[in-house]
């Protein structure tokens, strides 16, 4: 072969290379295309679906009109406790684990013994107290007394602002000593039982209930060792409202705002359970490009429980303008992908893709493949469908 019929053959072979890639490429342009539900072609490639009276008597068509409504948007919630409302228990106290003195379910208040600790830390903080008590009488019945003597100009002014000065030194070491021990879960009457000389003081640090609530975590066992500051003991959570988190995609974003009304469903309740939009998110996911929703659900009733899947209707503020057609006139393809069937000039039928908006009522907001005046088929699409196919 010279090398003029190669260089031929080449060019041949090239040439189809490209046709064949540029028929592939504009393939995927056009698949992308139906995806996003913006071809407002005739997606049944120009054939119409022609019926007969008879049958086209059994169909109902509607006119797509604008109309004006609130928008509402449906996304999956999960649910979790109420972060403003609900705390993990931090043991302040190192040292084995005696008693558990709540259990899980249980509603507690503020102070509220949940366990007992036995611990050197919590003996020698109490050891401390009763040093620090001791201090703080000593200096005060000294300041008391050289305040007697220098009424009675019997003492310098400096010895009595020395006095002084121990004085209120030793009480700031009295109030840190009883800090310390109010960390460790010491009760005020307590404190002031050891302060009196009243009680030798307690045996065992008591871990309690920060916030009221429910415990709904119990995490440590009697005879594990704690390490004060960094074991998480308990789990405490306001269960009236729990947080629904969703994800929410660009294109609905102008229908959620901070206060929007919401509605939640699910299976254990035959009602949805009313909450608020209490925070939009001000990034976006770098993956899924969704930003993130947070509503405050009522949950009286406790059927919402941290980690359920739930599903959420999210209310606009505002009224928009936009198509809305029957619910029933909308389908799915094969790859599940919406449809309408519309009636063309000669009479006839033919699939349209559409993009979906807002689910309003028993209707569908349509964003994208249809336009006003457009006829469609409401009641009776699913035979139209069916006739297409034969």
């Amino acid at each position: 072969m010279n090398s003029r019929a190669t260089l031929h053959k080449t060019l041949v072979v090239a040439t189809c290379v490209a046709a064949a890639t540029l028929g592939a490429c504009n393939a995927r342009t056009r698949d992308a295309d139906n995806r996003r539900g913006v071809n407002a072609g005739h997606d049944s490639g120009g054939r119409g679906i022609t019926l007969s009276d008879s049958q086209r008597a059994r169909l109902t068509i509607v006119e797509a009109k604008r109309s004006s409504f609130i928008p509402v948007l449906e996304v999956t919630g999960n649910v979790a406790f109420n972060g403003d409302r609900s705390t993990q228990v931090i043991s302040q106290i190192s040292g084995p684990v005696t008693r558990i003195v709540t259990r899980l379910g249980a509603v507690v208040r503020p102070g509220d013994a949940l366990a007992t600790v036995s611990s050197p830390d919590f003996a020698s903080a109490v050891a401390d107290y009763r040093k620090a008590d001791a201090a703080w009488r000593n200096a005060k019945r000294i300041a008391d007394r050289n305040e007697q003597l220098f009424a009675n100009d019997a003492l310098a002014r400096s010895d009595l602002d020395q006095a002084r000065s121990d004085l209120a030194a030793a009480a700031a070491d009295l109030e840190a000593s009883a800090q310390q021990l109010r960390a460790l879960g010491v009760a005020e009457s307590t404190i002031a039982d050891v302060r009196d000389g009243t009680s030798a003081g307690p045996r065992e640090g008591t871990i309690r209930a920060p916030i009221a609530g429910t415990v709904v975590e119990q995490l440590i066992t009697p005879g594990q060792v704690m390490e004060g500051g960094s074991t998480v003991a308990f789990t405490v959570a306001d269960l009236s409202t729990m947080w629904v988190s969703g994800n929410v995609f660009e294109g609905d974003l102008g229908a959620v705002s901070v206060g929007a009304r919401a509605e939640i469903f699910t299976g254990a309740s035959p009602d949805p359970l009313r909450g608020r939009v209490d925070y939009v998110a001000a990034l976006v996911d770098p993956g899924s490009k969704a930003t993130a929703v947070r509503i405050v659900a009522t949950n009286s009733p406790r059927l919402l429980k941290k980690d359920m899947l739930v599903r959420v209707l999210i209310r606009g503020a505002h009224e928009v303008q936009g198509i809305l057609i029957p619910a029933a006139a909308v389908l799915r393809d094969a790859e599940n992908l919406p449809f309408v069937f519309t009636v063309v000039s000669d009479g006839s039928f033919v699939r349209r893709h559409v993009q979906l908006g807002s689910h309003i009522g028993d209707r569908y907001e349509i964003r994208a493949g249809l336009t006003p005046g457009d006829r469609v088929v409401a009641d009776g699409a699913i035979f139209v469908d069916f006739t297409e196919t034969q």
